[in-house]
């Protein structure tokens, strides 16, 4: 071997040694899949001068074909349209040998990419911008034993130098490292079913606690009141009778509002949350629901204040109702001493808003991000008797964000909460009040 060759040598593998070194470096990092298999494919432009464009195309089970997942050279919003069925060119061959691939001819090439379907030669000649076939091509199978996740494709076009048997090597390395990058993917997509299965089991545990309490409680009182008033040795009074069954209503009421909230959030668990817009009248739903709401307290005073020409919007009926009902609820809970709740409605340039204020024992700071979050409850030791599963704001915040809206809260401890939603105007509506 001359002088000159030997230099050369030492040069490519000092380059090689680099590349992978670079690689090794990025799989460490944080990267999602698909850019860090974008960021392996970067390194080797430069260290392999053969290597003008290359693919990783990986293995999709469902569909029953290869899909590039990462490439250089050529235009990757294109080329994703490309789908090689098993055994098709040169990745379908290299795939089911199960090693690496040296074309080192322009007619080894074209005789492995023959059958190569036209609608997948059209979709690569477009991403190339050429039609011309590689000059050179070697592929490396991406896989580890008996586990195969697709190939590894660097080719050259128009380049004079050609791959040799010596790059074999470097490349089975890539396609290597490239399974480390995928098993990675795995592990970490692995690890974070667990998680989310561990989390769904506390949460299941803790709503299923949460719900026996929560039911057991109204139903031990009607419970107590139904067998109060089947006591033969006692004669009640006609006023004693009726607070019993007003009570016993008022459990059931509240039965009825946890079990709708369960419903509620069961159907946006599995996205059924059907939305069907129509004219909608927000201050005639309100005092409709705060007339409701009143009929179920006597320490609250409900009072509504909407301008007389408050727009119509466009909204579903039934789940605004639904928002304010929450909403109310939940301000009927959180002022336990009574006071004044005031319902308004306010008209801004693009959009409605609606605010809940109520006079009661407030919400902290700290509880104030969590505060639209399942099953969060105030941690104050004054709502350690308020009942509910803290669903009710979640759902409400899902049926306005639904609607184009946005919900917030504003609140001092101590000194009440206001709670405000808002719902966008129609383009036309927004043009008359600009």
């Amino acid at each position: 071997m001359s002088e000159n060759s030997n230099e050369k040598r030492i040069l490519r593998l000092d380059r090689e040694q680099h590349a992978l070194t670079e690689v090794a470096k990025t799989l460490t990092s944080p990267l999602p899949l698909f850019e860090l298999l974008q960021t392996i494919m970067d390194k080797i432009i430069g260290v392999l001068e053969p290597a003008e464009v290359g693919a990783v195309m990986l293995w999709d089970q469902p569909s029953g074909l290869f899909r590039p997942a990462a490439a250089f050279g050529y235009d990757l919003s294109i080329l994703n349209d490309i789908g090689l069925r098993a055994g098709e060119s040169i990745t379908g061959k290299v795939f089911d040998a199960g090693f690496t691939l040296l074309l080192d001819t322009p007619q080894l090439v074209a005789e492995a990419m023959a059958d190569m379907r036209p609608a997948n030669r059209k979709i690569l000649a477009h991403s190339l911008g050429t039609d011309k076939l590689p000059r050179c091509t070697v592929a490396a199978p991406i896989a580890v034993g008996e586990d195969r996740f697709g190939v590894l494709v660097l080719e050259t076009l128009e380049g004079a130098t050609q791959f040799t048997i010596e790059d074999i090597p470097f490349v089975g390395t890539l396609a290597d490292l490239i399974v480390l990058a995928l098993d990675r993917a795995r592990l970490s997509t692995k690890a974070d079913a667990i998680r989310e299965a561990r989390e769904a089991e506390r949460l299941l545990s803790e709503l299923m606690a949460t719900l026996s309490h929560e039911l057991r409680l109204p139903l031990t009182a009607i419970k107590g009141y139904a067998s109060a008033l089947l006591l033969d040795e006692i004669e009640w009074s006609e006023v004693k009778q009726t607070d019993f069954l007003q009570q016993i209503e008022a459990e059931c009421d509240n039965m009825g509002i946890i079990l709708t909230d369960i419903l509620d959030s069961s159907l946006v668990e599995v996205e059924q949350l059907a939305i069907e817009g129509q004219p909608v009248r927000l201050g005639r739903v309100a005092r409709e629901v705060s007339e409701e709401t009143q009929r179920r307290t006597d320490k609250h005073n409900l009072m509504v204040d909407f301008p007389s020409e408050f727009p119509i919007v466009e909204a579903d009926p039934h789940w605004i109702r639904q928002v304010f009902r929450n909403v109310l609820d939940n301000a009927i809970k959180y002022s336990p001493e009574g006071g004044l709740i005031v319902i308004r409605g306010e008209v801004r340039t693009s959009d409605v808003v609606v605010s809940v204020s109520d006079q009661g024992i407030g919400i902290s700071p700290e509880d104030l991000i969590p505060l639209f979050e399942k099953y969060h409850r105030l941690t104050s030791s004054n709502t350690m008797q308020v009942s509910g599963m803290g669903l009710g704001l979640p759902i409400a915040r899902t049926l306005v964000e639904a609607q184009g809206g946005r919900i917030w809260v504003e609140s001092k401890v101590g000194q009440g909460t206001t709670l405000s939603f808002s719902l966008p105007l129609l383009r036309q509506q927004t043009n008359e009040l600009e």
